[in-house]
Protein backbone atom coordinates (compact mmCIF):
# COMPACT_ATOMS: atom_id res chain seq x y z
CA UNK A 1 0.00 0.00 0.00
CA UNK A 2 3.15 2.19 0.77
CA UNK A 3 4.21 1.66 -2.87
CA UNK A 4 1.04 2.25 -4.67
CA UNK A 5 0.82 5.67 -2.66
CA UNK A 6 4.65 6.54 -3.81
CA UNK A 7 3.37 6.03 -7.35
CA UNK A 8 -0.03 8.05 -7.15
CA UNK A 9 0.33 11.34 -9.12
CA UNK A 10 1.25 14.23 -6.79
CA UNK A 11 -1.70 16.46 -6.10
CA UNK A 12 -2.25 20.15 -7.18
CA UNK A 13 -1.19 21.51 -4.07
CA UNK A 14 2.81 19.69 -4.38
CA UNK A 15 3.11 21.17 -7.88
CA UNK A 16 4.00 25.16 -6.91
CA UNK A 17 6.60 23.37 -3.97
CA UNK A 18 8.39 21.37 -6.77
CA UNK A 19 8.69 23.91 -9.62
CA UNK A 20 8.92 26.92 -7.05
CA UNK A 21 12.48 25.63 -5.96
CA UNK A 22 14.92 23.10 -7.33
CA UNK A 23 15.91 22.01 -3.53
CA UNK A 24 13.04 18.93 -2.40
CA UNK A 25 11.89 20.10 1.08
CA UNK A 26 12.43 18.80 4.12
CA UNK A 27 9.20 16.51 4.38
CA UNK A 28 10.09 14.92 1.01
CA UNK A 29 14.16 14.50 1.82
CA UNK A 30 13.26 12.55 4.66
CA UNK A 31 10.98 10.25 2.89
CA UNK A 32 13.42 9.86 -0.10
CA UNK A 33 16.09 9.69 2.54
CA UNK A 34 18.63 12.33 1.17
CA UNK A 35 21.51 13.79 2.84
CA UNK A 36 21.35 17.13 4.47
CA UNK A 37 23.00 19.49 2.54
CA UNK A 38 26.01 21.48 3.69
CA UNK A 39 24.87 24.98 5.47
CA UNK A 40 26.89 27.73 3.59
CA UNK A 41 30.28 29.92 5.23
CA UNK A 42 30.21 33.29 5.08
CA UNK A 43 33.42 34.38 3.80
CA UNK A 44 35.28 37.24 5.02
CA UNK A 45 37.51 40.40 3.59
CA UNK A 46 39.68 39.72 1.21
CA UNK A 47 43.17 41.90 1.43
CA UNK A 48 45.49 42.37 -1.72
CA UNK A 49 48.44 41.90 0.99
CA UNK A 50 46.93 38.47 1.26
CA UNK A 51 46.88 37.36 -2.39
CA UNK A 52 49.69 35.41 -3.14
CA UNK A 53 52.95 36.77 -5.09
CA UNK A 54 53.09 35.43 -8.84
CA UNK A 55 56.62 34.04 -9.45
CA UNK A 56 58.47 36.62 -11.92
CA UNK A 57 58.70 36.05 -15.44
CA UNK A 58 61.40 37.21 -17.50
CA UNK A 59 61.09 40.24 -19.66
CA UNK A 60 61.26 39.30 -23.37
CA UNK A 61 64.25 39.73 -25.65
CA UNK A 62 65.08 43.01 -26.54
CA UNK A 63 62.33 45.06 -24.06
CA UNK A 64 63.71 46.82 -21.11
CA UNK A 65 62.09 46.65 -17.57
CA UNK A 66 60.87 49.10 -16.13
CA UNK A 67 63.61 50.48 -13.19
CA UNK A 68 62.44 52.50 -10.44
CA UNK A 69 63.50 56.63 -10.09
CA UNK A 70 66.98 56.79 -8.80
CA UNK A 71 68.17 60.01 -7.94
CA UNK A 72 71.04 61.52 -9.74
CA UNK A 73 74.60 61.23 -7.49
CA UNK A 74 75.49 64.60 -5.80
CA UNK A 75 77.39 66.90 -7.67
CA UNK A 76 79.10 68.27 -4.65
CA UNK A 77 82.29 66.95 -3.76
CA UNK A 78 82.82 63.97 -1.62
CA UNK A 79 84.13 66.47 1.21
CA UNK A 80 80.99 69.20 0.75
CA UNK A 81 78.46 66.48 1.14
CA UNK A 82 77.43 66.10 4.49
CA UNK A 83 77.86 70.25 4.90
CA UNK A 84 74.44 72.25 6.53
CA UNK A 85 73.78 75.00 4.91
CA UNK A 86 75.63 77.37 7.42
CA UNK A 87 78.96 75.61 6.58
CA UNK A 88 78.26 75.82 2.92
CA UNK A 89 77.45 79.82 3.06
CA UNK A 90 80.81 79.91 4.99
CA UNK A 91 82.60 78.36 2.41
CA UNK A 92 81.11 80.39 -0.86
CA UNK A 93 82.20 83.69 1.33
CA UNK A 94 85.51 82.87 2.35
CA UNK A 95 85.65 80.98 -0.87
CA UNK A 96 88.02 78.07 0.34
CA UNK A 97 89.42 76.00 -1.73
CA UNK A 98 89.68 75.89 -5.27
CA UNK A 99 86.60 77.72 -7.30
CA UNK A 100 85.68 74.68 -9.24
CA UNK A 101 85.57 72.52 -5.84
CA UNK A 102 82.89 75.19 -3.95
CA UNK A 103 80.94 76.53 -7.41
CA UNK A 104 78.40 73.55 -7.12
CA UNK A 105 77.49 74.76 -3.71
CA UNK A 106 75.41 77.32 -5.39
CA UNK A 107 73.30 75.23 -7.20
CA UNK A 108 72.94 72.97 -4.13
CA UNK A 109 72.01 76.47 -1.84
CA UNK A 110 69.22 76.93 -4.50
CA UNK A 111 67.49 73.64 -3.29
CA UNK A 112 67.43 75.16 0.48
CA UNK A 113 65.50 77.95 -0.87
CA UNK A 114 68.08 80.32 -1.94
CA UNK A 115 67.98 82.72 -5.13
CA UNK A 116 70.97 84.34 -6.67
CA UNK A 117 69.88 87.61 -4.74
CA UNK A 118 70.06 86.32 -1.74
CA UNK A 119 73.20 84.40 -2.07
CA UNK A 120 74.88 87.65 -3.28
CA UNK A 121 74.02 89.17 -0.02
CA UNK A 122 75.95 86.33 2.76
CA UNK A 123 78.59 85.98 0.33
CA UNK A 124 79.48 88.67 -1.69
CA UNK A 125 79.20 86.82 -5.14
CA UNK A 126 77.07 88.69 -7.42
CA UNK A 127 74.71 86.91 -10.03
CA UNK A 128 77.07 87.29 -12.71
CA UNK A 129 79.81 85.76 -11.15
CA UNK A 130 77.17 82.94 -9.64
CA UNK A 131 76.19 81.83 -13.40
CA UNK A 132 79.94 82.28 -14.63
CA UNK A 133 81.12 79.77 -12.25
CA UNK A 134 78.12 77.30 -12.93
CA UNK A 135 78.65 77.27 -16.46
CA UNK A 136 83.00 77.18 -16.15
CA UNK A 137 82.16 73.99 -14.04
CA UNK A 138 79.90 72.08 -16.65
CA UNK A 139 82.62 73.33 -19.28
CA UNK A 140 84.99 71.77 -16.92
CA UNK A 141 83.48 68.54 -16.04
CA UNK A 142 82.92 67.99 -20.33
CA UNK A 143 86.66 68.66 -20.65
CA UNK A 144 86.77 66.08 -17.58
CA UNK A 145 84.80 63.80 -19.48
CA UNK A 146 86.67 64.19 -22.80
CA UNK A 147 89.66 62.53 -21.73
CA UNK A 148 91.77 65.93 -21.34
CA UNK A 149 94.97 65.45 -20.04
CA UNK A 150 94.66 66.45 -15.88
CA UNK A 151 98.14 68.18 -15.87
CA UNK A 152 96.93 70.53 -18.36
CA UNK A 153 93.25 70.68 -16.90
CA UNK A 154 94.87 72.32 -14.08
CA UNK A 155 96.01 75.21 -15.81
CA UNK A 156 92.54 76.87 -15.29
CA UNK A 157 92.48 76.07 -11.44
CA UNK A 158 93.61 79.69 -11.13
CA UNK A 159 91.19 82.26 -10.23
CA UNK A 160 90.90 83.48 -13.95
CA UNK A 161 90.26 80.09 -15.05
CA UNK A 162 86.34 80.13 -14.35
CA UNK A 163 86.50 83.10 -16.52
CA UNK A 164 88.30 81.23 -19.54
CA UNK A 165 86.49 77.88 -19.50
CA UNK A 166 82.87 80.37 -19.40
CA UNK A 167 83.91 81.91 -22.80
CA UNK A 168 83.82 77.73 -24.40
CA UNK A 169 80.63 77.13 -23.41
CA UNK A 170 79.18 77.94 -26.80
CA UNK A 171 81.22 74.66 -28.42
CA UNK A 172 80.50 71.17 -28.17
CA UNK A 173 82.38 68.68 -26.57
CA UNK A 174 85.42 68.27 -29.21
CA UNK A 175 85.35 72.03 -30.14
CA UNK A 176 85.96 72.36 -26.20
CA UNK A 177 89.13 70.39 -25.89
CA UNK A 178 90.83 71.88 -28.68
CA UNK A 179 89.87 75.49 -28.14
CA UNK A 180 91.19 75.04 -24.19
CA UNK A 181 94.71 73.14 -25.78
CA UNK A 182 94.92 76.60 -28.06
CA UNK A 183 94.20 79.05 -24.79
CA UNK A 184 96.77 76.88 -22.65
CA UNK A 185 99.15 76.95 -25.58
CA UNK A 186 99.19 80.93 -26.49
CA UNK A 187 98.44 81.80 -22.71
CA UNK A 188 94.86 83.62 -23.95
CA UNK A 189 92.97 85.79 -21.69
CA UNK A 190 89.09 85.83 -21.43
CA UNK A 191 88.71 88.48 -24.20
CA UNK A 192 90.70 86.47 -27.01
CA UNK A 193 89.06 83.22 -25.43
CA UNK A 194 85.72 84.73 -26.49
CA UNK A 195 87.12 85.60 -29.85
CA UNK A 196 88.59 82.09 -30.78
CA UNK A 197 85.20 80.44 -29.82
CA UNK A 198 83.24 82.65 -31.62
CA UNK A 199 85.69 82.17 -34.40
CA UNK A 200 84.94 78.20 -34.08
CA UNK A 201 81.57 78.65 -34.05
CA UNK A 202 81.27 80.58 -37.06
CA UNK A 203 83.28 79.25 -39.51
CA UNK A 204 80.78 76.14 -40.48
CA UNK A 205 78.30 78.57 -41.29
CA UNK A 206 80.48 80.54 -43.82
CA UNK A 207 80.91 77.39 -46.03
CA UNK A 208 81.12 78.52 -49.86
CA UNK A 209 82.50 81.99 -48.76
CA UNK A 210 85.88 82.91 -50.79
CA UNK A 211 88.74 81.34 -49.38
CA UNK A 212 86.74 78.94 -46.43
CA UNK A 213 87.67 75.74 -48.35
CA UNK A 214 91.08 76.62 -47.86
CA UNK A 215 90.97 76.50 -44.22
CA UNK A 216 90.61 73.37 -42.04
CA UNK A 217 87.38 73.18 -39.14
CA UNK A 218 89.65 70.91 -37.11
CA UNK A 219 91.91 73.56 -36.25
CA UNK A 220 90.81 76.30 -34.00
CA UNK A 221 93.78 78.41 -35.25
CA UNK A 222 92.54 78.47 -38.99
CA UNK A 223 89.29 79.07 -37.54
CA UNK A 224 90.72 82.49 -35.94
CA UNK A 225 92.51 82.81 -39.19
CA UNK A 226 89.12 83.07 -41.79
CA UNK A 227 87.84 85.50 -39.51
CA UNK A 228 90.44 87.78 -39.52
CA UNK A 229 90.40 87.08 -43.21
CA UNK A 230 86.90 87.73 -43.66
CA UNK A 231 87.05 91.15 -42.24
CA UNK A 232 89.76 92.09 -44.01
CA UNK A 233 87.72 91.55 -47.15
CA UNK A 234 84.93 93.52 -45.71
CA UNK A 235 87.05 96.57 -44.43
CA UNK A 236 87.47 99.45 -46.40
CA UNK A 237 90.69 101.08 -44.69
CA UNK A 238 94.18 99.31 -46.55
CA UNK A 239 95.62 99.94 -43.41
CA UNK A 240 92.87 98.03 -41.35
CA UNK A 241 93.19 95.48 -44.28
CA UNK A 242 96.73 94.74 -43.95
CA UNK A 243 96.35 94.39 -39.98
CA UNK A 244 93.81 91.78 -40.25
CA UNK A 245 95.89 90.02 -42.44
CA UNK A 246 98.93 90.09 -40.55
CA UNK A 247 96.78 88.56 -37.55
CA UNK A 248 95.23 85.67 -39.77
CA UNK A 249 98.75 84.55 -40.30
CA UNK A 250 99.71 84.47 -36.81
CA UNK A 251 96.47 82.57 -35.89
CA UNK A 252 96.75 79.85 -39.12
CA UNK A 253 98.24 76.80 -38.43
CA UNK A 254 97.80 75.07 -41.60
CA UNK A 255 99.77 75.20 -44.89
CA UNK A 256 96.88 75.96 -46.56
CA UNK A 257 95.68 78.37 -44.78
CA UNK A 258 98.72 80.63 -44.80
CA UNK A 259 99.44 80.12 -48.49
CA UNK A 260 95.79 81.35 -49.08
CA UNK A 261 96.27 84.61 -46.89
CA UNK A 262 99.56 85.30 -48.39
CA UNK A 263 97.87 85.57 -51.92
CA UNK A 264 95.50 88.03 -50.54
CA UNK A 265 98.07 90.06 -48.50
CA UNK A 266 100.14 89.91 -52.27
CA UNK A 267 97.01 91.32 -53.84
CA UNK A 268 96.17 93.95 -51.56
CA UNK A 269 99.37 95.42 -51.55
CA UNK A 270 99.06 95.63 -55.62
CA UNK A 271 96.15 97.17 -55.04
CA UNK A 272 97.28 99.79 -52.63
CA UNK A 273 100.55 100.53 -54.98
CA UNK A 274 98.03 101.09 -58.05
CA UNK A 275 100.03 98.68 -59.80
CA UNK A 276 98.41 96.99 -63.13
CA UNK A 277 96.41 93.66 -62.16
CA UNK A 278 98.12 90.60 -62.29
CA UNK A 279 97.33 88.56 -64.89
CA UNK A 280 96.67 85.49 -62.43
CA UNK A 281 94.04 87.99 -60.42
CA UNK A 282 93.08 89.37 -64.44
CA UNK A 283 91.65 85.45 -65.05
CA UNK A 284 89.67 86.01 -61.52
CA UNK A 285 87.67 88.98 -62.59
CA UNK A 286 84.92 87.33 -61.31
CA UNK A 287 86.03 87.79 -57.88
CA UNK A 288 83.95 90.34 -55.85
CA UNK A 289 85.31 93.68 -55.06
CA UNK A 290 82.38 94.06 -52.80
CA UNK A 291 81.96 92.39 -49.64
CA UNK A 292 79.70 89.74 -49.20
CA UNK A 293 78.68 88.39 -45.50
CA UNK A 294 76.15 85.66 -44.52
CA UNK A 295 74.21 86.66 -41.53
CA UNK A 296 74.70 84.38 -38.56
CA UNK A 297 71.76 83.88 -35.88
CA UNK A 298 71.91 85.77 -32.87
CA UNK A 299 75.07 88.69 -34.71
CA UNK A 300 73.08 91.50 -34.57
CA UNK A 301 71.96 90.79 -30.49
CA UNK A 302 75.73 90.48 -29.86
CA UNK A 303 76.76 93.39 -31.74
CA UNK A 304 77.76 96.49 -30.47
CA UNK A 305 76.66 98.88 -32.65
CA UNK A 306 73.80 98.10 -35.09
CA UNK A 307 72.56 100.02 -38.16
CA UNK A 308 68.86 100.68 -39.27
CA UNK A 309 68.24 100.58 -43.11
CA UNK A 310 64.70 101.18 -45.53
CA UNK A 311 64.30 97.93 -47.72
CA UNK A 312 62.51 98.34 -50.88
CA UNK A 313 62.18 94.96 -53.11
CA UNK A 314 63.75 94.93 -56.52
CA UNK A 315 60.57 94.64 -58.09
CA UNK A 316 59.72 98.63 -56.80
CA UNK A 317 62.22 99.71 -59.00
CA UNK A 318 63.86 103.32 -59.23
CA UNK A 319 60.57 104.92 -57.95
CA UNK A 320 61.01 102.62 -54.32
CA UNK A 321 64.54 103.66 -54.03
CA UNK A 322 63.98 107.24 -54.21
CA UNK A 323 60.64 106.74 -52.24
CA UNK A 324 62.97 104.95 -49.35
CA UNK A 325 63.38 107.49 -46.24
CA UNK A 326 67.58 108.33 -45.25
CA UNK A 327 69.12 107.00 -42.50
CA UNK A 328 67.03 107.02 -39.48
CA UNK A 329 68.20 109.51 -36.42
CA UNK A 330 67.99 109.58 -32.68
CA UNK A 331 66.26 111.88 -30.77
CA UNK A 332 65.88 113.08 -27.30
CA UNK A 333 67.06 110.97 -24.35
CA UNK A 334 65.94 108.14 -24.88
CA UNK A 335 67.70 107.99 -28.48
CA UNK A 336 64.30 107.28 -29.86
CA UNK A 337 64.49 106.18 -33.75
CA UNK A 338 63.19 108.99 -36.21
CA UNK A 339 62.61 108.85 -39.99
CA UNK A 340 61.98 111.47 -42.08
CA UNK A 341 59.07 109.92 -43.61
CA UNK A 342 56.87 106.54 -42.90
CA UNK A 343 58.38 103.45 -44.06
CA UNK A 344 57.00 99.89 -43.91
CA UNK A 345 59.57 97.43 -44.40
CA UNK A 346 63.17 98.01 -42.28
CA UNK A 347 65.83 95.96 -41.77
CA UNK A 348 68.62 95.98 -38.47
CA UNK A 349 72.07 95.15 -39.48
CA UNK A 350 75.39 94.93 -37.17
CA UNK A 351 77.21 98.00 -37.31
CA UNK A 352 79.97 96.59 -40.21
CA UNK A 353 82.45 99.18 -41.48
CA UNK A 354 81.08 99.40 -45.25
CA UNK A 355 77.20 100.00 -43.96
CA UNK A 356 78.39 102.83 -40.85
CA UNK A 357 80.15 104.42 -44.14
CA UNK A 358 77.48 104.75 -46.14
CA UNK A 359 76.64 108.08 -46.16
CA UNK A 360 72.38 107.50 -47.44
CA UNK A 361 72.06 103.64 -47.26
CA UNK A 362 69.43 101.76 -48.26
CA UNK A 363 68.76 97.69 -48.88
CA UNK A 364 67.35 96.01 -51.69
CA UNK A 365 65.56 92.88 -51.71
CA UNK A 366 66.49 90.50 -54.75
CA UNK A 367 64.79 87.20 -54.40
CA UNK A 368 67.14 85.40 -56.29
CA UNK A 369 70.72 85.83 -55.73
CA UNK A 370 71.69 84.26 -58.82
CA UNK A 371 70.66 87.67 -60.56
CA UNK A 372 73.92 89.50 -59.50
CA UNK A 373 76.27 89.80 -61.84
CA UNK A 374 79.54 87.38 -60.72
CA UNK A 375 79.70 83.85 -60.90
CA UNK A 376 80.33 83.09 -57.77
CA UNK A 377 76.54 83.99 -57.32
CA UNK A 378 75.14 81.24 -59.23
CA UNK A 379 74.77 78.73 -56.86
CA UNK A 380 72.83 81.25 -54.83
CA UNK A 381 69.26 80.22 -54.94
CA UNK A 382 68.18 82.27 -51.84
CA UNK A 383 67.01 85.49 -51.60
CA UNK A 384 70.22 88.76 -50.72
CA UNK A 385 69.99 92.55 -49.53
CA UNK A 386 72.06 94.60 -51.47
CA UNK A 387 73.24 97.82 -49.43
CA UNK A 388 73.84 100.75 -51.91
CA UNK A 389 74.99 104.37 -50.87
CA UNK A 390 72.61 106.62 -52.54
CA UNK A 391 74.95 109.33 -52.29
CA UNK A 392 77.76 107.76 -54.17
CA UNK A 393 75.82 107.55 -57.64
CA UNK A 394 78.63 108.78 -59.45
CA UNK A 395 80.17 105.21 -61.43
CA UNK A 396 83.63 105.70 -61.46
CA UNK A 397 85.30 102.33 -60.86
CA UNK A 398 85.57 99.75 -63.37
CA UNK A 399 85.68 96.62 -60.79
CA UNK A 400 82.86 98.58 -58.72
CA UNK A 401 78.95 97.34 -58.81
CA UNK A 402 76.11 99.74 -58.91
CA UNK A 403 72.68 99.69 -58.39
CA UNK A 404 70.55 100.69 -61.48
CA UNK A 405 67.43 100.61 -62.89
CA UNK A 406 66.50 97.53 -65.42
CA UNK A 407 64.48 98.97 -68.37
CA UNK A 408 67.66 98.67 -70.83
CA UNK A 409 68.71 95.20 -69.19
CA UNK A 410 64.64 93.29 -70.06
CA UNK A 411 64.47 93.51 -66.81
CA UNK A 412 61.02 96.02 -66.95
CA UNK A 413 60.89 98.51 -64.21
CA UNK A 414 63.24 96.15 -61.68
CA UNK A 415 66.07 97.06 -60.24
CA UNK A 416 69.84 95.34 -61.06
CA UNK A 417 73.55 95.64 -60.19
CA UNK A 418 76.38 96.12 -62.93
CA UNK A 419 79.67 96.00 -62.75
CA UNK A 420 81.35 99.61 -63.47
CA UNK A 421 83.19 98.73 -66.62
CA UNK A 422 80.40 97.34 -68.54
CA UNK A 423 78.34 100.62 -67.25
CA UNK A 424 81.06 102.77 -68.92
CA UNK A 425 81.33 100.59 -71.57
CA UNK A 426 77.15 101.90 -72.72
CA UNK A 427 78.52 106.04 -71.72
CA UNK A 428 76.34 105.36 -68.00
CA UNK A 429 78.08 108.07 -66.05
CA UNK A 430 74.99 108.34 -63.29
CA UNK A 431 73.74 104.98 -61.41
CA UNK A 432 71.55 104.92 -58.44
CA UNK A 433 73.75 104.35 -55.78
CA UNK A 434 77.07 101.97 -54.90
CA UNK A 435 76.95 98.84 -54.11
CA UNK A 436 78.93 98.79 -50.90
CA UNK A 437 77.73 95.06 -48.88
CA UNK A 438 75.58 92.18 -49.72
CA UNK A 439 74.24 90.15 -47.07
CA UNK A 440 73.37 86.58 -47.29
CA UNK A 441 70.53 84.91 -45.28
CA UNK A 442 71.37 82.77 -42.00
CA UNK A 443 71.36 78.79 -42.82
CA UNK A 444 69.58 75.99 -40.46
CA UNK A 445 71.25 73.36 -41.49
CA UNK A 446 74.49 75.04 -40.72
CA UNK A 447 74.08 76.47 -37.48
CA UNK A 448 76.57 73.51 -36.04
CA UNK A 449 74.09 72.63 -33.30
CA UNK A 450 75.35 70.48 -30.86
CA UNK A 451 74.91 66.56 -31.67
CA UNK A 452 73.57 63.86 -29.42
CA UNK A 453 76.73 62.41 -28.50
CA UNK A 454 78.04 66.38 -27.87
CA UNK A 455 75.93 67.30 -24.94
CA UNK A 456 77.39 66.57 -21.48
Amino acid sequence: MALLSVATPLKAKHVPLLVATSRPSLILRRRLSLPKPASPRRCGRVYASMLPTPPPYPPPPGEQVYQPFRPPPSPLPAKYRSLGTAERLEILRDRLGLWHEYAPLISSLGHDGFNPPSIEEVTGISGVDQNRLIVAVQVRDSLVSSSFDPELLAFFDAGGGADLLYELRLLNAAQRAAAAYRVIEHRLDPKAAQELARAMKDFPRRRGDVGWDRFSAASPGDCLAYTHFRLSRETMSPAERMASLDRAVEAAETDEARKRIEEEIERASRQGEGGAVAAVEEAEELRVTVPVVRLRYGEVAEASTVVLLPVCRAEEGEEGIAAAPGRCRAEGELGVMAAERGWARWVVLPGWGPVVAAGNGVAVEFVDGRVLPWRGSRGWEEAVLVVADRRRREVGAEDGYYLVGGEEEGRGKGLGVERGGKLMGKGVKEALGTVVLVVRPPREEEDDMLRDEDWD
